[in-house]
């Protein structure tokens, strides 16, 4: 996987999550009658939203919220996990089931890029850093993702697929087909009743 780095520990990504974690524990501590106090505190979160999500469960994690650009009728199950140190942009009418992760950040092959190092730039107590790669995930519309899968970084998923559940996204997926497995493969095409493709 080809990508961008990051180091985790640096003293501006620490104040960006500090500040959008406290938003993250109130979301999480909101009961779900309340979906107006909760669409608010998505919308200070998330990088952006186009109208209102159908609904977010928690709980609800991210690394940072502002990188999260997500599309209409937005459902997310309980214990959904997307660290978003990269894009994450998610289409129109997509379903997560429990238990799905997004991820865009990963690690070095090469064992000596995955060292701890001594950095002045750390909010770390002892100075320490780590680089990270990073890569964007796309999610097309009306895409539904089973529960347990994980989306690994640089991913795209094309619109009207279904992930099936417990699989892992190593490649991307194109559109209108059903896909699972580990590593997740194209299982067919998605058709309609009268069999063509939809």
């Amino acid at each position: 996987m080809r990508g961008e780095t990051t180091n985790p520990s640096s003293k501006s990504l620490f104040w960006e999550m500090l500040k959008l974690e406290m938003i993250q524990r109130s979301f999480n501590r909101t009961a779900v009658w309340n979906l107006p106090k909760r669409n608010w505190l998505l919308r200070r979160w998330l990088g952006s939203i186009d109208g209102n999500p159908y609904l977010v469960q928690i709980p609800f994690h991210v690394s940072f919220g502002g990188n999260i650009h997500v599309g209409k009728n937005f459902f997310s199950n309980c214990n959904c996990v997307l660290m978003d140190y990269a894009p994450i942009t998610i289409g129109d009418n997509v379903l997560l089931a429990p238990n799905v992760t997004i991820t865009t950040v990963n690690h070095s092959l090469d064992p000596d890029q995955r060292r701890v190092f001594d950095t002045k730039d750390s909010f770390h107590p002892g100075k320490k850093g780590n680089w990270e790669i990073i890569a964007p995930v796309t999610i097309g519309d009306d895409v539904w993702i089973g529960t347990g899968a994980i989306i690994l970084p640089g991913i795209t998923i094309g619109s009207g697929s279904i992930i099936g559940a417990g699989s892992v996204v190593t490649h991307d997926i194109p559109p209108n087909v059903l896909a699972f497995g580990v590593p997740c493969r194209v299982a067919r095409e998605i058709t309609n009743q009268n069999g063509e493709l939809i």
